[in-house]
């Protein structure tokens, strides 16, 4: 099935994956159950006979119709910008002060909340972010930190957006996260930073961005993961992104 990070099944329309943190699926399945007028799809929770989320470790949802497309990278920045305007009123999950895995290391070196501690090749890469990087003063509230290839698209309908990845940071980052990728990954052309630069603090954003999948691909796999080909998708973008930023200050 789409999402999951490949460990999502289908049995009719509804599709059952294993849970991660408890917690955090509770709390999402609970947001979502709720969730109206977001001007997107999202795949709704399915509660057990028991009328449990959670059911020996795993959970289930309705099955949304669509396909990804991390081409239509405008596109999931639209969807993202919806479905942020219809959580953005909710509390901070105190689940997120537990969670301690590479991608909540990486977003925290993102925001400048601990210390950089990068192999060789990624402080290469790292470093002129790290020089252009400056505080903002942003409102943050939940957002999708991984949307890209989790908003599907079909002929018809809105987007939907699946496998919610929860942080707590300025919507704007989460666009940003979209196009970093699609520009170093997915075949996306620079004007894609100039048709987004009315949001707020942009180069800041998207100099989080890159050095939020940077430490994550570093924290995953090390220095031995810094292949040429990886080192090439990311030196031309940050080199990209340092440049806007100079043009932006």
């Amino acid at each position: 099935m789409p999402g999951g990070q490949g460990q999502a099944w289908g049995a009719g329309r509804v599709v059952v994956k294993p849970v991660g943190d408890l917690a955090e699926t509770v709390w999402r399945a609970g947001v979502l159950d709720g969730l109206a007028g977001a001007g997107v799809r999202v795949a709704r929770p399915v509660r057990a006979t028991s009328g449990e989320w959670v059911v020996e470790g795993w959970e289930a949802s309705e099955f949304v119709e669509g396909a990804a497309d991390v081409r239509r990278a405008d596109d999931e920045v639209r969807a993202g910008i919806a479905f942020h305007a219809a959580v953005a009123g909710l509390d901070r999950p105190e689940f997120l002060d537990r969670r301690d895995g590479a991608y909540d290391v990486a977003d925290r070196v993102a925001w400048g909340e601990v210390p950089v501690a990068a192999s060789e090749v990624a402080a290469e890469l790292l470093g002129p972010l790290l020089e252009v990087w400056r505080p903002v003063e942003m409102v943050s509230q939940v957002v999708h930190g991984d949307l890209p290839g989790n908003v599907l698209f079909a002929e018809g309908d809105p987007p939907a957006v699946i496998d919610w990845a929860v942080y707590w940071r300025p919507a704007e980052w989460a666009a940003a996260v979209v196009v970093a990728d699609a520009l170093c990954w997915y075949g996306g052309e620079p004007a894609l930073i100039e048709r987004w630069a009315h949001l707020s603090s942009w180069d800041q954003m998207l100099v989080r961005a890159l050095i939020y999948r940077i430490v994550i691909h570093d924290e995953l796999f090390g220095a031995a993961g810094w292949t040429p080909d990886h080192v090439d998708a990311y030196r031309p973008v940050v080199e990209l992104v340092v440049a806007f930023h100079k043009t932006a200050a």
